[in-house]
């Protein structure tokens, strides 16, 4: 008896899953495996079936006569033509012929008999058993064709899958580095920040400290020098002529000395930024400049302009301070402007000058935040400690600094301390 099967009773479980059904037969114990017979399974499974149909057709003489011979035939073709292949398939219909020439009585004898419309018919047989052969084995080998595309698809896909999946741990365990590497550095630039606002305050502490000492110290040294000189003075008429003029010599290279050492530690930290604020200091600071260095160097404050935070206003004026020092070392410009005001909770400063602009590498490490001189550096890193913004604009005629930093309103303790 004839049994549908399926293909993947030959295959594992997750096989079975995948692939689509497809029919085939068992017979006793012979088994259709993927579809098809091969070797010795197909030529005698074609066989058994040949044998059957003439059996079968031997049966069937007392309802359908001997007349038409190949009624049960053509299953038996057709089945072997789809499922055994083309060698078993020719010998089937061969058998087939010569079986119904044995069993089926007289005067039915297709290869002997003398009547000519019964060999048609077996030639007949045979021309059309081949076409189905033909047929039939085009359309195994396509099937055979395809299901071997498909195995080979689907062990691609099975490592494709297993690639994809090693990629994704890869790029899932480089993620995870780079997020690492990202946070690390986002710690490590947070404790550069944090060392170097520190720095900057100890620097901003030790030039306090150190005009101070100057002014205190070497200051009132230099002042009771003069002060005796000055008694030596009173009495110059004692003095020979050439000793009066080496006294009076030695009193102005003092009195110089003393105004340099005055102005340096007026510009290490000037005593009126902590006592009166930010527009007095800058207003002596763009004096000052304005004498030293031959610059015509203006400064325009905006009515109403408050008193800030002690540390805001330290980083605003070391900020004009290097600008002005650029000025004069690197601009050949003949003039300065110098602009502070307050606005929307903003303190704005602008440095212009009219000179010769900046070098085209200085301007570009600029714009991609790149390295820059030191003054530069540290005029960015005073504004990011405070959390404002720097914008640098050059060009030859007009080079122009501007700061903007939010405002943190003045109070007397951190101005006494």
């Amino acid at each position: 008896m004839l049994v549908p099967i399926r293909s993947s009773l030959f295959a594992t479980e997750s096989d079975s899953a995948s692939e689509p059904f497809v029919p085939t037969f068992a017979c006793g114990a012979t088994f259709v495996s993927s579809g098809f017979l091969r070797g010795a399974s197909a030529y005698g499974l074609a066989l058994l079936f040949a044998l059957a149909s003439v059996f079968l057709r031997y049966s069937l003489i007392p309802l359908l006569g001997i007349s038409n011979p190949y009624h049960t035939a053509w299953i038996a073709v057709v089945f072997c033509s789809w499922y055994c292949g083309l060698g078993p398939s020719i010998v089937a219909a061969l058998v087939i012929v010569i079986g119904l020439n044995s069993v089926v009585p007289p005067p039915f004898h297709a290869f002997y008999s003398q009547n000519s419309s019964q060999a048609y018919a077996a030639f007949g047989f045979l021309l059309f058993s081949a076409a189905i052969i033909a047929l039939g084995e085009s359309n195994r080998r396509t099937v055979i064709a395809r299901d071997s595309a498909e195995r080979k698809l689907k062990m691609l896909n099975e490592q494709l899958a297993v690639s994809n999946r090693r990629l994704g741990e890869r790029v899932s365990e480089r993620t995870a580095e780079l997020w690492a590497n990202k946070e690390r550095l986002a710690s490590q630039t947070d404790t550069v920040r944090s060392l170097s606002a520190r720095l900057l305050r100890l620097q901003d502490d030790e030039r306090r400290r150190f005009g101070r000492e100057l002014h205190d110290s070497v200051g009132q040294s230099l002042a009771a020098m003069n002060m005796s000189l000055g008694r030596v003075l009173n009495e110059k008429e004692k003095l020979s002529p050439t000793a009066r003029k080496s006294v009076q010599q030695v009193k102005d290279a003092l009195e110089q000395v003393t105004t340099e050492i005055r102005t340096i530690s007026y510009l290490l930290h000037p005593p009126m930024l902590d006592e009166l604020g930010l527009e007095p200091a800058l207003s002596w600071y763009v004096d000052g400049f304005s004498k030293r260095s031959k610059i015509d160097t203006s400064i325009v404050v905006s009515p109403g302009f408050e008193r800030l935070d002690q540390e805001l206003e330290t980083a605003i004026f070391r900020i004009v301070q290097e600008c002005l020092t650029n000025v004069h070392r690197h601009s050949e410009s003949q003039n300065a402007r110098v602009t502070l005001s307050q606005e929307n909770g903003c303190v704005h400063c602008e440095v212009t000058d009219n000179g010769k602009g900046m070098p085209n590498e200085t301007q570009e490490a600029l714009d991609s935040k790149g390295s820059v001189g030191v003054g530069l550096r540290g005029m960015r890193e005073r504004v990011n400690q405070l959390g404002g913004s720097l914008q640098i604009q050059s060009k030859v005629g007009c080079t122009t600094v501007a700061v903007t930093m939010p405002k943190r309103a003045y109070r007397a303790a951190a101005g006494s301390a």
